[in-house]
């Protein structure tokens, strides 16, 4: 039974794939410009010749440590302030504005500010931080006030050692809002830490290599590194919600 439903899902996943490379194809025949719209083969044939260069891997690899590094940052300080509002009313009244400006303020704005601030090489980063941070803050704050306060009562009375507390009663009540968050938050993160990348041209990153192929009109560079982007985004997402799921 569970081995039909993969099967189901893999040929569904398939189709739809098909089916969007179909319409990229028709809307690259359409147009007839490469520099507009590079059909499908191009593409994934410069995808091809760009991966067998050092340049890709090392961008790759560094686009990926920045934006992860500020991800997980704010994964940490995002968990520990939330125990901390969570605790504390006042300290919830005075951060929760905080945490709402960031989250209404266009990430463009962070970029730009962050430009006069700190050094070019750590902007992704801290755009991915400044991204993931409040949502995983406020998913982590919301999981610890719904924790059962009858749970709360009982490991009260039995003067429940608070290390099993923690494992037992509050981490399983909150996994499931850090899961989300974390699934939410790393999407933000990456997307934002490219903008960045993009916009401020590190060295050895992904977000360089799509504004110089911007500059210089090479269309399909731009597609193969934005299917870069995409699959890179997808392989990394499902791997945290893996590891999230063992844990």
């Amino acid at each position: 039974m569970k081995t039909s439903i993969i099967r189901d899902k893999i040929l569904k996943a398939i189709f739809a794939a098909f089916f969007w490379v179909a319409v990229w194809e028709m809307a690259a025949l359409a147009v007839h410009k490469e520099v507009l719209v590079a059909d499908p083969v191009t593409v994934l044939r410069r995808l091809g010749e760009l991966a067998g260069t050092g340049v890709f891997w090392t961008s790759a690899a560094c686009s990926i440590g920045r934006i992860l590094l500020g991800f997980l940052t704010a994964a940490v300080l995002g968990s520990v302030i939330a125990c901390v509002t969570a605790r504390l009313a006042l300290v919830n009244t005075l951060f929760a504005p905080f945490a709402a400006v960031i989250k209404a303020t266009p990430v463009a704005s962070f970029i730009i500010l962050a430009l006069v601030w700190i050094d070019t090489g750590r902007i992704p980063t801290f755009t991915a931080f400044l991204m993931a941070f409040p949502v995983i803050w406020g998913n982590v704050h919301q999981g610890i006030q719904q924790v059962d306060t009858g749970l709360k009562e009982v490991a009260k009375v039995y003067q429940m050692p608070w290390v099993k507390c923690l494992t037992k009663l509050y981490i399983p009540s909150i996994m499931p809002f850090f899961s989300a968050a974390c699934t939410t938050g790393l999407g933000l993160a990456w997307k934002a830490g490219i903008a960045a990348e993009v916009l401020c041209t590190p060295r050895n990153s992904i977000g360089k290599e799509l504004y110089s192929a911007k500059i210089y009109l090479e269309t399909p560079d731009v597609f193969a590194w934005t299917l870069v982007v995409i699959v890179l985004s997808f392989v990394i997402e499902k791997l945290l919600v893996y590891l999230i799921r063992k844990a």
